[in-house]
C-alpha cells in the first residue's frame, strides 16, 4: 500500500495495493500490522456503511469526549471527502484537507481523533464505509457548519441536501465543545 499525507499531519490518504485481471480485482482494506507501521492506529470497534444520493453532504461531524478516529472508503460511486482540525490550541486548528474517494481509485482516508469529518455525493449514489475507533456516542456527537465561512471549503454542491441537525450545526468559532490539542 501507498500512504500518502497530507497538509494536516496525522491525516492519511491510503493507496492499498489492487490485484486484478479479466475476472475482477483483490484489495486488502485493512492489515493491522501494515496500517499501524503508517500510523493509523486502532483498536477498531465499530464499522459503518451508508448509501446516499448525489448532492447530499454529511458533515462535518465529530465527538468530544469519546473522539473518533475512522478509516474511511467508497464501495462504489464516489465523494468529496473532508477533514477539519477542530482541536482547540493546534497549530493547524480550523485547515481542512479534501480528497475525491471513489470506485475507481480505491483510495481511503484516515482521519484521526479530534478532526470533524464530513462528505458530499459526487455520483449518482455511493456507498461509503468507515471503520471507527470508538463505539457511537449520541450525547458526544458535535457538529460545526457544513458551509463556515471561516473555513472557506470549496464544496462542489452549493445547495445540498442537509440532515436538520447538519443545516443547524454551529459554526468553528461559536462551538460549545472542542477537542483539545495534546501536542
Amino acid at each position: 500500500m501507498k500512504v500518502i499525507p497530507t497538509e494536516l499531519p496525522g491525516v492519511l490518504i491510503v493507496e492499498p495495493k489492487v490485484f486484478g485481471d479479466d475476472r475482477g480485482f483483490f484489495m486488502e482494506t485493512f492489515h493491522e500490522k501494515r496500517y499501524a507501521d503508517a500510523g493509523i492506529t486502532g483498536p477498531f470497534v465499530q464499522d459503518n456503511y451508508s448509501r446516499s444520493a448525489k448532492g447530499i453532504l454529511r458533515g462535518l461531524h465529530f465527538q468530544e469526549p469519546n473522539a473518533q478516529g475512522k478509516l474511511v472508503q467508497v464501495l462504489a460511486g464516489a465523494v468529496y471527502d473532508v477533514a477539519v482540525d477542530v482541536r482547540r490550541g493546534s497549530p493547524t486548528f480550523g485547515r481542512w484537507v479534501a480528497v475525491e474517494l471513489s470506485t475507481d481509485n480505491r483510495r481511503q482516508l484516515w482521519i484521526p481523533p479530534g478532526f470533524a469529518h464530513g462528505f458530499c455525493v459526487l455520483s449518482e449514489s455511493a456507498d461509503f464505509h468507515y471503520k471507527c475507533t470508538t463505539l457511537y456516542s449520541p450525547d458526544t456527537e458535535r457538529g460545526v457548519l457544513w458551509n463556515d465561512p471561516d473555513l472557506g471549503i470549496p464544496w462542489p454542491v452549493s445547495s445540498p441536501l442537509l440532515s436538520g441537525k447538519d443545516a443547524k450545526a454551529p459554526r468553528l468559532k461559536d462551538a460549545p465543545v472542542l477537542p483539545v490539542y495534546a501536542g
